[in-house]
C-alpha cells in the first residue's frame, strides 16, 4: 500500500527546519541545492514543495509571523489593561530576543539582496506586515491602524537598537514609556488635535 503523505504538514516541518539553516549561513550564501543537502532531501523534494529559493524563504517568513503571532496573543489575552498588554508584549519580545535578532538580520540580508527600487517590494513581506499590524490592533484592543503601524516600528527599531547597544535599552522601560504615551494619546478629549 503506497504510503500517504501528509503535504502541508511535511512542507511545514521542512519550512521549520529551514530557519537556523538560513540565520546560520544567510539568505544570500545559501543555494537550493545546500538547503535540500541540510535538510536530507533531494532538490527535487525540495522543489515539489517551493519553486525556488525565495519562495521557500516567503513561505518560512509567513509561517513564522504566524507562530509569533499565536505565541504573543497567547501571552496577552485576558490581561485587561492597555498598559498590561504592552508590558507583556515587551516582556515576549525580551524573552525571544535571540530569535528576533537572528529573524531580524535575516531579513536585512534578503533585502540587501533585493536591491533598492520597486523589486524589494515583496508581497509576501507585505501580507506578513499587514497581519502582524491586524493582530496588534486585535490583541492590543486599537482602533487606529497608524498607531499598531506606529508600534510595529517601534518594535523593529528596538530591536535593531538592541543589536547595537543592548545596555542603552530595556524592553521594560520602552514598553512602559509606549504603555504611557499610548494611555496619554487614547485618553485625550476627542476634539483636541491629533
Amino acid at each position: 500500500m503506497p504510503k500517504i503523505v501528509d503535504h502541508d504538514q511535511y512542507r511545514r516541518t521542512l519550512l521549520s527546519q529551514c530557519f537556523d539553516l538560513f540565520a546560520d549561513h544567510g539568505y544570500a550564501s545559501l543555494t537550493t541545492r545546500q538547503i535540500a543537502k541540510a535538510l536530507g532531501v533531494s532538490t527535487g523534494t525540495l522543489y515539489y514543495y517551493f519553486p525556488s529559493k525565495e519562495d521557500l524563504f516567503m513561505q518560512l517568513i509567513e509561517e513564522l509571523t504566524e507562530q509569533d503571532l499565536l505565541r504573543a496573543t497567547a501571552k496577552i489575552e485576558g490581561l485587561s489593561t492597555l498598559r498590561e498588554r504592552i508590558l507583556a508584549l515587551g516582556d515576549f519580545l525580551e524573552a525571544n530576543e535571540d530569535y528576533f535578532i537572528k529573524q531580524t538580520l535575516l531579513m536585512m540580508d534578503f533585502y540587501q539582496q533585493a536591491g533598492v527600487g520597486q523589486s524589494r517590494v515583496n508581497e509576501a513581506v507585505q501580507r506578513v506586515s499587514e497581519r502582524s499590524r491586524d493582530e496588534i490592533m486585535a490583541v492590543l484592543q486599537l482602533e487606529n491602524p497608524l498607531v499598531a503601524t506606529h508600534i510595529l516600528c517601534l518594535i523593529d527599531g528596538l530591536i535593531a537598537e538592541r543589536m547595537v547597544n543592548p545596555a542603552m535599552v530595556s524592553y521594560r522601560q520602552q514598553a512602559e514609556l509606549l504603555a504611557d504615551l499610548l494611555t496619554a494619546y487614547l485618553e485625550r478629549p476627542k476634539g483636541e488635535a491629533r
